[in-house]
């Protein structure tokens, strides 16, 4: 694959967005060893346009006919080293990833192989509405329905419409685009949160209710994690506002090292407390035998993980090179890497973006100091996708290799 295409464009009009975006693309074809001929296509629309994804949908097939495309609404979107919040906007990157090594799926056409289908699917990009029924479980099928049961990506987040696309615009449900085995990626989920107690095993539980934590009270646990043991729960309710729970199955390890969670790690929201039981309510359901440990949004914790996956993918790309980000001037290993990548999609909560990170843009300037000037775009979500499972308060970085 050659080096993938951008264009992006803030505009009142959403037609003269996409016309903007789209010179901008036309304008790198062919060039210095970018795409000539695009098969498959991504745009993230900032919940601005979600009134006109259909025109919008409709006009990128007239503009680049036999383009297949994929895409969601964000209340955020992102390309290269930038964020649009709070505008209305829209970005595009189009690559030439081979045509029998991607298959859109959606509810409209479901991802089904039939016997003597020569399509193998290792992995999978997703977008889906956060309202949708069980999407949990529609998440792990789709996995499993993939060779490798990696899939990465997103929800769609909006304040009007949270629609995603695949060659059609859809409410409800998930879509996406399968690989084949000739597409390479590397991909890495990074962590927003910190946490602030012991990890603890869930002794006793009904559904979404904790009752019990290494056999105490989990009432009790959470009080003493947040060292709030002297106040009665309603007058520690600021602090428990912002205390979320960290997630992970029994057989995984919530912490990858002190201080810090693993990737596996879920974060969900503490949605109530019940006293009578000394119990605490989850958003999530809860089996007995999970590993669970309290946490908060933590910035500086947010940005030294997304420096260490960024590391971690340079290491990967170009072993062969000193792989710290330099902290100024040329960076042999960035320019080396972005040789390597044909293109790259990064969705991020949407509760990381902009000021989550200390300034407008902030999050996304480090992905491109560490990696260089891939072409990147992506949006941010209401839950974020990678392996089989739904994430909060995360990024996934996923990088097309070459």
């Amino acid at each position: 694959m050659k080096r993938f295409l951008l264009g992006h464009a803030t505009h009142p009009d959403a037609s003269m967005a996409l016309a903007l975006a789209a010179a901008q693309v036309e304008a790198q074809r062919g060039r210095d060893g970018q795409v000539e001929a695009p098969t498959l296509g991504w745009i993230y629309l900032s919940d601005h346009y979600a009134g006109a994804a259909t025109a919008l949908h409709d006009e990128l097939r007239r503009r680049w006919p036999g383009v297949a495309w994929v895409g969601a609404v964000g209340i955020g979107v992102a390309v290269g080293g930038v964020e649009y919040f709070e505008e209305p906007a829209l970005v595009l990157m189009l690559g030439d990833v081979p045509r029998d090594q991607f298959r859109l799926f959606s509810g409209a056409q479901p991802l089904t192989l039939r016997p003597g289908d020569p399509f193998e699917p290792m992995t999978a990009q997703v977008h889906a509405d956060p309202a949708t029924p069980d999407l949990g479980e529609l998440v792990a099928e789709l996995s499993e329905r993939t060779r490798t049961g990696y899939l990465f990506g997103g929800l769609a987040s909006a304040r009007t419409r949270c629609l995603h696309l695949a060659d059609g615009v859809f409410q409800g449900g998930l879509s996406g685009v399968a690989f084949g085995p000739q597409v390479t990626l590397l991909s890495r989920v990074t962590q927003g949160c910190q946490p602030v107690g012991p990890v603890r095993r869930v002794s006793a539980a009904e559904r979404n209710l904790v009752l019990a934590l290494d056999g105490r009270p989990a009432l009790d646990c959470l009080m003493e994690d947040l060292q709030l043991e002297s106040l009665e729960p309603r007058a520690a309710l600021p602090r428990l506002r912002q205390t979320l729970v960290g997630l992970s199955d029994g057989q995984d390890e919530v912490l990858a090292r002190p201080g810090q969670f693993g990737t596996d790690t879920r974060v969900r929201h503490l949605i109530g407390l019940d006293p009578g039981r000394r119990g605490v309510a989850i958003g999530d359901e809860v089996p007995e035998g999970m590993q669970l440990a309290f946490c908060q949004r933590h910035t500086e914790a947010a940005r030294r993980d997304l420096v260490r996956i960024c590391s971690e993918l340079r290491e990967e790309l170009v072993p062969e090179l000193d792989t710290a980000p330099a902290p100024g001037g040329s960076d042999p290993a960035a320019d080396a890497v972005a040789r390597r990548v044909a293109g790259a999609i990064y969705v991020s909560c949407s509760g990381r973006g902009g000021p989550h990170f200390g300034a407008p843009s902030a999050e996304l300037a480090l992905v491109r100091h560490a990696l260089g000037d891939v072409p990147l775009v992506g949006f941010f979500a209401a839950g974020e996708v990678a392996r089989n499972h739904l994430y909060g308060y995360t990024g996934v970085l996923t990088l097309f290799t070459r």
